[in-house]
């Protein structure tokens, strides 16, 4: 599978992520045929060459003749899909586009059908969404992951007088999104980066794993103190049926004065809300205190959501967060025959033709004690049913 990662180091825009794909690897030439498409005269594509703070990276400007100052979205709507371009294409941008309108209306307080995308209805938009589009269809990105995005402060100028940064469309179309300060008084992440990117990404967090087979950098438009640039990392994800690797949120707090009686009921609280996995550790804090380490791992989307539960489930007055990466073989489940009743098992399976299964600890549990039998009797009856059909299938394939 082919990779995108979007490295986000100062911000997002339109015109980067044009550069960085350009810069990667995209023919100039076939970004310009699949632009064409659009049937849109009115515009001209400017890519150069330019250096920020030492590193070479590809700036792309679309010069505009366009007298249209705002746009309805039924305008745009009918500008891309009365293209020649690819129906998915089409769709895609599209989708991205009512997106805009409604973090707009929402803003403004106006139907979708009222709102008018000012700077974000312009040719220049319009070219930007489906180039970044057009281009990731034409290096064949199969899944995208964007890092976390920062957020400059300050003033922009807008349709409306001076907008207060990060611009509230920005601000609105990032939910969900991983996003950090930064000290830079400048827009860094535009409405239409932020668009694109939580419209793409598959997830967001630190570079997975892959074989890298090019790197691009597409350039922003203004001088600053870091390198205004954009870095694009594309690679080859690891193969099917091998270990993939996803991005997590470990958070940890250590406790030293909550009754023991109470972890039980945290943890099933924890795993309800959505945790991976609760585990305890015995520590000894400051003073020689005996203390337990608890960990709660999780999917960025449930931090919150946890962490509210231990805020309020424990005696704990902080909770550590950080960014893991785990490996973890691709799964299925089988259910096996054995002589006390059926029983789930776990497959686990990498590289082509190597496996490992264990049976589920509830069946053998329940049946153990429907059969009042022992539990390791029943436990053992499953690997050995598990056996069996690994023979079977074996024998079928011979």
């Amino acid at each position: 599978m082919k990779i995108a990662y979007f490295d986000c180091i100062a911000g997002a825009s339109g015109d980067m992520l044009l550069g960085s794909l350009l810069d990667a690897g995209l023919p100039e030439e076939t970004l310009r045929q699949q632009l064409a498409l659009l049937h849109l005269d009115d515009f001209e594509l400017q890519v150069r060459r330019v250096e920020k703070n030492g590193f070479s990276a590809l700036k792309v400007d679309v010069l505009v003749n366009d007298d249209v100052s705002a746009r309805h979205l039924p305008e745009i709507e009918a500008i891309v899909q009365g293209s020649d371009l690819p129906a998915a294409i089409k769709d895609q941008a599209s989708a991205i586009f009512r997106r805009l309108g409604e973090v707009e209306a929402g803003i403004h307080g106006v139907t979708l059908e009222q709102v008018h995308l000012h700077e974000l209805g312009g040719v220049d938009t319009i070219v930007d969404v489906v180039g970044v589009l057009a281009g990731l269809a034409a290096l064949g990105v199969e899944r995208v992951v964007v890092s976390p995005l920062p957020l400059g402060r300050g003033f922009v100028k807008g349709a409306h007088g001076a907008i207060p940064l990060p611009a509230p469309a920005t601000v609105a179309l990032l939910k969900g999104a991983p996003v950090v300060g930064s000290e830079i008084e400048k827009e860094l992440v535009t409405p239409t980066g932020a668009a694109l990117l939580t419209s793409l990404a598959a997830e967001f967090g630190p570079l997975p794993a892959m074989t890298l087979e090019a790197v691009g950098y597409g350039a922003g438009g203004r001088d600053l103190p870091i390198p205004n640039v954009l870095r694009l990392l594309l690679g080859q994800q690891a193969a099917p049926n091998s270990a993939t690797t996803e991005t997590l949120t470990l958070l940890e707090t250590n406790i030293d004065d909550l009754n023991p009686e109470t972890y039980d009921y945290v943890m099933g609280r924890l795993f309800e809300a959505g945790a991976l996995d609760v585990f305890l550790a015995p520590i000894q804090m400051k003073k020689n205190r005996p203390a337990t380490l608890l960990h709660v791992l999780c999917r960025p989307a449930q931090v919150n959501k946890l962490m509210a539960i231990l805020f309020a489930e424990t005696s704990t007055l902080g909770v550590r967060q950080q960014t893991v990466l785990r490996h973890c073989l691709a799964r299925s489940s089988q259910t096996v025959q054995t002589p006390y009743g059926p029983v789930r098992v776990k497959v686990a399976s990498w590289a082509k033709s190597h496996s490992k299964a264990a049976p589920e600890y509830e069946d053998c549990r329940r049946l153990a004690e429907i059969n009042d039998v022992p539990l390791r009797e029943v436990y053992l009856a499953a690997l050995q049913a598990i056996a069996a059909d690994l023979m079977d299938t074996l024998h079928e394939s011979l």
